[in-house]
């Protein structure tokens, strides 16, 4: 018998299923930069990797706040690599702030539709969230409101393991106090949440969208794929 929902939360919750990429792009095409797309991904790598080295995120930092330092640290780069016009230069400061507030209102509107799903699900089920994250990631649920929602929170850099490691979903069973085989685990990413999930006896749900590279997957392997959210509430209750 199923009793809890193990949710990864970037991506999974607050995109769509858009790996966060494609989110920023929109963002800096939104804010009218000037640069090409293979630019933009060297800087969010670099954006990324410095904040996997670096501590920039603070545990009291809401998700506008996350997206200000990351982009930050992107415009930097761009800046340093002389890959931005000296319009888009000049106007660099202007930019980090238009982009941190295209992707912010994106977030919200993402989770609140979100939200709805979350709710249904949890008067029937108990929700655990499962995900890599930099350590605020109880203030982002706060600040968008599904903390209250989810009984547990196991998050990578609290705990000390990453995805795709699926001794972080194991965290999320023991969290969830029951057995493997009496959770769901719902994620966007096939290699880092359905296919560790599944190794530990998870029932898996794909949610299916733009990942950061386009594979062939073994769309048998997940119990489920889904391409809307809201599926779930047909497939489960």
């Amino acid at each position: 018998m199923l009793k809890t929902f193990l949710f990864d939360y970037g991506g999974t919750l607050d995109t769509a299923a858009r790996h966060w990429s494609y989110v920023l792009w929109d963002g800096y095409r939104a804010a009218g930069v000037t640069l090409s797309e293979a630019d933009f991904r060297r800087a969010y790598v670099h954006g990324e990797r410095t904040l996997a080295r670096e501590r920039h995120i603070l545990p009291e930092d809401d998700f506008r706040t996350l997206l200000f330092k990351k982009v930050t640290i992107e415009i930097d780069f761009l800046l340093k690599e002389q890959l931005l016009t000296p319009a888009d230069a000049a106007r660099a400061g202007q930019l980090v702030e238009e982009i941190t507030d295209y992707c912010d209102r994106y977030a919200a509107r993402e989770t609140q539709r979100s939200l709805q799903v979350l709710e249904r699900l949890s008067a029937r089920y108990k929700l655990v969230m499962v995900s890599n994250f930099y350590g605020n990631l109880h203030a982002v649920l706060q600040r968008y409101g599904l903390l209250h929602l989810f009984a547990d929170v196991v998050e990578s850099a609290v705990v000390g393991v990453r995805k795709p490691d699926a001794a972080i979903w194991r965290l999320g069973v023991e969290a969830a106090g029951c057995s493997p085989a009496e959770c769901v685990a719902v994620g966007d990413s096939y290699g880092k949440d359905i296919v560790p999930a599944k190794e530990i006896g998870c029932e898996t749900v794909w949610f299916k969208g733009e990942e950061w590279e386009t594979k062939e997957r073994d769309e048998t392997l997940p119990g489920h794929v889904i391409d809307n959210l809201e599926e779930l509430c047909a497939l489960y209750l």
